[in-house]
C-alpha cells in the first residue's frame, strides 16, 4: 500500500513558508500563511494537494527538491518566505518541477498586514492557474480563500494559539489556550479558535496533563460553541465523532459525525484516517482500505496515518507489513504506546509470548496503567499456558465500575480460554459503562476464538449497525459520493455549437494576433480575449482540443521559431534570442517544449 515511489500529475506540496523577519516570534504568521494555502488549494476538484502534516515535516530541513518530491509522491513543490515590517509584509512564492529541480514560476507581494486573507487568495488562485495551465483542466472557483474572521488582531492570536498547540507539549499547549481563548474574546464567532480550546483540552485530558472530567467538560463545551456557529463545519463534526467513539463508544454516532466532515471537506485526510479505522473495526477492509490509500496519498509523513496503516494490516491478519511500518514508528519514537501495543499483540497473536513478556517488562512503570500491564500477562499466559494464575487478580480489578483496561483484557481472556459466557456478560460492560476500550477489544484478532460463536454475530451487528451505503455529499457544488477514488469524468461547460464557434474565433485569433508572442501570456488573459471564462477555455483547450495551455501555447512558440530561425535577417541572433522573440520565456520549457514537438534539439534542427 506505497504510494509515495512514483509521483503523478496534478500533485503539489506547500512546504513552510520561511520566516524572514527578525523575531522567532513572528513564525506564527509565516506557518498560518502556509496552512492558508494549503487549505486554498485543497477546494480545487482534481487537484492533490499534501497535507499540513506531511508538508511540516520539512521544516527548517534542507532537502533537495527532487528528494522531497519522491518522499511525498508529488510533482510540484511550491516555496516561499514571509517578512513583517510593522503593518506590512513581504510574501515571495516560487513554484519548482520537482522531478527536474528547476524553478518554473515566481511572484513578489508587497501588502498591508490587514490584507492578509486577500494576499492568500490572490497568491492561491495564481497558484491554481499556473497548475492547471501546466497539467490540464480543472475548474476554479473565483475565490479560494474566505476570511474565517474580520478582526486581523482576532486571527493573529489564532494563528499563535495554533501555533503553540502543535508543540504537543503540557506547557505549549496551556499557552495556546490562552491565545484561542482571547481570540474569541476579540471575535465570538471564529470558530476556529472554538475548536483549538476543545482540541487542547482533549488533548489534555488524553494525555493525563489535567483532570479528566474537568478536561472533557471544558472541551465539550467548546464543542458546543463551535456548533452554534456552523453545524456542518468539517473540524468540528470531527471532533464529535472523535468524542462520539472515545466517550460515549456509539460506533454509529462516530461514523455519522466524520462521513458530515468529509462531506463538508472531501480531502480532509484526518476524517478518512479515522472513517479507514472505523471500516478496519467493523473488518469491512475494502472501505478501510479506500480511505487509508486517500489519507496517505496527501499526508504519507503523517505518524498518524502510519499508525492507522499498521494497524489495519495488524487487524486484517497481514502482520509482517504492520511490522515493517511499527518499526519505523518506533525508531523515530521509541514512546509512541500504541505502535508498542500492537507490537506486543503481534508477538503474541504469532506465539512469541517469552518475546511479548520481555517487551511489556521493559516499558516504564508509568507507560501503562497498572490494570493494562496485569491484563497483558494475563492474556498471555491464557494463550501460552492456559494458565489462569493472575486471572483472580484480573477479575477483583474488574470489579470497579471505570476499570475499563480490566474489562477488555478479562473479555479477551475468557476468549481465549473457551469461557465464552463470562466473556458476552462482560462485553455488556461496553453499553453500561460506554466503554471505547471494550469496543476496540471486541474484534480485535486477540479474541479471534469467540467469534465462532453465533452470539458474536449478534453482538457485532449491534456494536457495528450496517449503514448500506455512504452518505452523498457536495464538493465545490458538485454532488458525488464519498469515495477516495477520483473520477476522470469532466464536466461539459460548452454545448457542441459554443465549441465550434470558439475552436474557429481561436484559430483565428492566433493566425491574425499571435497572442503567443507575449511571453506573459495566461490562461486567463487569453480567455478574456475570447470573451469566455476562464473554466470555458480551460475545458476546451483540454477536452476539445486535448492540450493543455501550456502545450497549446508552446506548440505555436516552436512552429514560429522554426518559421523564424532560417530567415536571413535573423542569422546574427542567438537560437535564444530568437526562442524569447517567439513567446518563450525561459531556456528549459522552449528547450524541453521543442524537442517534445520535434524529436529533435533546436540545434540538431537548425542542421538540417
Amino acid at each position: 500500500m506505497n504510494n509515495s515511489d512514483h509521483t503523478s500529475d496534478n500533485t503539489i506540496a506547500v512546504l513552510p513558508f520561511t520566516n524572514r523577519s527578525n523575531s522567532e516570534e513572528i513564525e506564527y504568521f509565516s506557518d498560518g500563511i502556509t496552512e492558508g494555502i494549503i487549505n486554498a488549494l485543497a477546494k480545487i476538484d482534481g487537484l492533490k494537494v499534501t497535507s499540513r502534516t506531511s508538508s511540516f515535516y520539512f521544516k527548517d530541513k534542507h532537502l533537495p527538491s527532487p528528494e522531497i518530491g519522491q518522499m511525498l509522491g508529488v510533482s510540484i513543490l511550491l516555496e516561499g518566505s514571509v517578512q513583517l515590517f510593522r503593518d506590512s509584509m513581504r510574501i515571495t512564492a516560487q513554484l519548482i518541477d520537482a522531478d527536474d529541480d528547476f524553478q518554473f514560476w515566481s511572484e513578489t507581494w508587497d501588502r498591508k498586514v490587514d490584507h492578509i486573507f486577500d494576499v492568500q487568495d490572490e497568491i492561491s488562485l495564481l497558484i491554481a492557474d499556473q497548475l492547471r495551465e501546466r497539467f490540464g483542466h480543472f475548474e476554479i472557483q473565483d475565490h479560494l480563500v474566505e476570511p474565517n474572521t474580520k478582526s486581523i488582531d482576532a486571527y493573529k492570536l489564532y494563528l499563535k494559539g495554533k501555533e503553540k498547540f502543535n508543540r504537543w507539549n503540557p506547557e505549549d499547549v496551556n499557552l495556546a489556550i490562552n491565545y484561542f481563548e482571547k481570540a474569541v474574546e476579540l471575535d465570538e464567532k471564529l470558530i476556529d479558535s472554538y475548536l483549538g480550546i476543545a482540541d487542547a483540552y482533549s488533548f489534555m485530558a488524553v494525555a493525563g496533563f489535567a483532570p479528566r472530567e474537568e478536561a472533557w467538560q471544558k472541551s465539550i463545551s467548546a464543542i458546543q460553541s463551535a456548533k452554534d456557529i456552523d453545524p456542518e463545519h468539517a473540524g468540528l463534526n470531527y471532533m464529535l465523532g472523535m468524542q462520539s467513539f472515545f466517550t460515549e463508544a456509539d460506533f454509529a454516532s462516530a461514523r455519522q459525525y466524520v462521513m458530515r466532515s468529509i462531506a463538508a471537506k472531501p480531502t480532509f485526510s484526518e476524517a478518512h484516517q479515522f472513517v479507514s479505522f472505523l471500516y478496519t473495526l467493523q473488518s469491512d477492509f475494502k472501505k478501510a482500505k479506500e480511505h487509508l490509500l486517500f489519507a496517505k496519498s496527501s499526508d504519507p509523513l503523517n505518524p498518524e496515518t502510519k499508525f492507522y496503516e499498521a494497524n489495519f494490516f495488524y487487524r486484517a491478519g497481514d502482520y509482517d507489513k504492520a511490522k515493517v511500518i511499527l518499526k519505523e514508528l518506533l525508531e523515530s519514537n521509541d514512546k509512541n504506546l500504541p505502535a508498542i501495543l500492537v507490537s506486543i499483540y503481534i508477538l503474541i497473536r504469532e506465539g512469541q509470548f517469552s518475546a511479548a513478556r520481555q517487551t511489556i517488562d521493559d516499558i516504564p512503570q508509568q507507560a501503562f496503567t497498572p490494570d493494562e500491564r496485569l491484563g497483558l500477562h494475563v492474556l498471555i499466559n491464557a494463550m501460552d499456558e492456559k494458565s489462569t494464575t493472575q486471572l483472580p487478580e484480573l477479575e477483583k480489578n474488574a470489579e470497579r465500575s471505570e476499570a475499563h483496561h480490566a474489562h477488555s483484557y478479562l473479555f479477551l481472556t475468557y476468549a481465549n480460554l473457551g469461557r465464552y459466557d463470562e466473556a458476552f456478560a462482560i462485553l455488556e460492560k461496553l453499553f453500561e459503562k460506554a466503554s471505547s476500550i471494550l469496543l476496540l477489544a471486541f474484534s480485535d484478532p486477540m479474541g479471534k476464538p469467540i467469534q465462532s460463536d453465533p452470539r458474536y454475530q449478534e453482538y457485532h451487528q449491534k456494536i457495528y449497525p450496517k449503514i448500506t451505503a455512504e452518505p452523498v455529499y457536495k464538493n465545490n457544488g458538485q454532488t458525488k459520493q464519498p469515495s477516495a477514488k477520483e473520477t476522470d469524468h469532466k464536466k461539459e461547460l460548452l454545448d457542441e455549437e459554443s465549441v465550434a464557434a470558439h475552436k474557429a474565433k481561436l484559430q483565428h485569433l492566433f493566425e491574425t494576433e499571435k497572442p503567443y508572442l507575449n511571453p506573459d501570456l495566461t490562461l486567463r488573459t487569453l480567455a478574456n480575449q475570447l470573451g469566455i471564462h476562464a473554466n470555458q477555455l480551460s475545458w476546451l483547450l483540454n477536452d476539445g482540443l486535448e492540450k493543455n495551455f501550456n502545450t497549446f501555447i508552446n506548440h505555436y512558440r516552436v512552429e514560429e521559431f522554426k518559421a523564424s530561425a532560417h530567415l536571413p535577417e535573423n542569422s546574427h541572433l542567438t537560437i535564444m534570442s530568437i526562442a524569447y522573440d517567439c513567446g518563450f520565456n525561459s531556456k528549459t520549457v522552449f528547450n524541453t517544449y521543442f524537442k517534445k514537438e520535434t524529436g529533435l534539439t533546436p540545434k540538431e534542427f537548425l542542421k538540417t
